[in-house]
């Protein structure tokens, strides 16, 4: 109505985050665990024509793989809304990474305790283009056999980049990984 006093609400601010690591580290997991909708996910059936191509070792019983991304969405208030992108795992899907990382304020880069050399890569990739980010050792089954030290260790990781221990199926568990990547995007940007 022309002449109203009614004030329209802003938009609220949103932040792009990057959900990363290697194939089958538990990336669609964790989106869809922490996400307030159903998340959009591009996952495709596993097929013969991966054999060779995708390791499956120690994820022999994995089904389904994202071919594009995961999205998903936290409300943090009326001004802060966070978009969640996880990115594919597969190698000849690491393409997309680049494109997926415009505009990303931040990253949170998952290890499978079970194969942590799948996500070497991606720690790798944050760190070339300067994209704040924190590393979640998801605990498959609950169980965590490194603790935090070793795995910065055994990838070289910076004091200051968290390193945290996670289940991606548990949704305070990834609330607590993205608390602490917001701090990590915060630190950075001060």
């Amino acid at each position: 109505m022309a002449g109203s006093d009614t004030a329209v609400p802003a938009a609220p601010d949103t932040v792009k985050i990057l959900i990363a690591g290697g194939f089958g580290v538990g990336k669609t997991t964790m989106v869809g665990s922490v996400s307030e909708i159903a998340p959009l996910r591009t996952e495709e059936s596993l097929t013969s024509a991966g054999l060779g191509i995708d390791d499956l070792d120690g994820i022999e019983d994995k089904k389904a793989t994202t071919v594009a991304l995961d999205f998903g969405r936290i409300t943090i208030s009326d001004e802060l809304v966070l978009y969640l992108f996880g990115t594919p795992g597969q190698q000849r899907f690491w393409f997309m990474w680049n494109d997926l990382a415009i505009g990303a304020l931040g990253a949170v880069v998952l290890i499978d305790v079970r194969r942590p050399e799948a996500s070497f890569a991606a720690v790798d990739f944050f760190e070339r283009r300067g994209i704040p980010f924190v590393v979640g050792v998801n605990g498959f089954h609950g169980k965590h056999p490194y603790p935090p030290e070793d795995i910065r260790e055994a990838f070289a990781l910076p004091a200051h980049v968290p390193v945290l221990l996670c289940d991606a199926r548990e949704r305070g568990s990834c609330r607590d990984v993205l608390i602490a990547l917001i701090d990590q995007v915060i630190a950075a940007a001060a």
